[in-house]
């Protein structure tokens, strides 16, 4: 009677001891698996947030709907983010070239282009050229921040900014310049200093 109930006791030790292993061996596959998804989480962020394609010295040209070119941008570096569908551009410049407009160029350190929008943010030491036109004169201005809207051909910002229209000079806070009807607000209490005017000549003659 005692070696049955020592072979039974021993028997249900030997279930214990395959039910613990059992539930060992589940809770670590539980959590290998939590540590494979939490490894796999921040690779798969980071992988979207990395560029999907990068072109180095590159041009670009933006056509109107009737084949002529609108704009011409280029750079040294272009990076396109596919998560954001945003490029990221080093040394831009943007180019109008749209048909009976004067030309405008614009520098900048660097700059993102909004493809879906097509809307380019140019930043750091933005210049801004255009040339003078029978119906206007040379523009050129400096500013740190600049949007421009490529398609309806406008440039604008909020931020301080130097220009030169012509002869005179100018400063304020923020800038709209319209190309297509050569039409350009200075904003916040701007400034426009004009260049004296020449001396007449006499037509009298000096005394004898």
């Amino acid at each position: 009677m005692a070696t049955y109930v020592n072979k039974r006791t021993a028997h249900r030790w030997r279930t214990l001891a395959l039910m613990l292993t059992a539930v060992f061996f589940a809770f670590g596959s539980f959590w290998l698996l939590q540590a494979f998804d939490s490894d796999d989480g921040p690779s798969v962020a980071n992988n979207l947030n990395e560029p999907d394609y990068i072109v180095e010295n590159f041009s670009f040209v933006r056509m109107t709907e009737s084949g002529v070119p609108r704009y011409v941008m280029s750079g040294a570096r272009l990076a396109h983010h596919p998560d954001t569908d945003v490029s990221e551009v080093t040394r831009p410049v943007v180019e109008s070239m749209a048909p009976e407009r004067p030309r405008m160029t614009m520098h900048a350190d660097r700059g993102q282009v909004y493809h879906g929008e097509n809307r380019v943010e140019l930043i750091g030491n933005v210049d801004i050229k255009r040339p003078a036109t029978p119906n206007s004169e040379a523009l050129q201005a400096r500013t740190e921040a600049l949007t421009v809207l490529v398609d309806d051909e406008i440039v604008k910002t909020s931020r301080p900014v130097q220009m030169t229209l012509g002869a005179a000079t100018a400063h304020g806070v923020g800038l709209v310049a319209e190309n297509p009807t050569q039409k350009l607000h200075l904003g916040g209490r701007g400034q426009i200093v004009y260049p004296p005017r020449p001396a007449r000549a006499s037509n009298r003659a000096p005394n004898q």
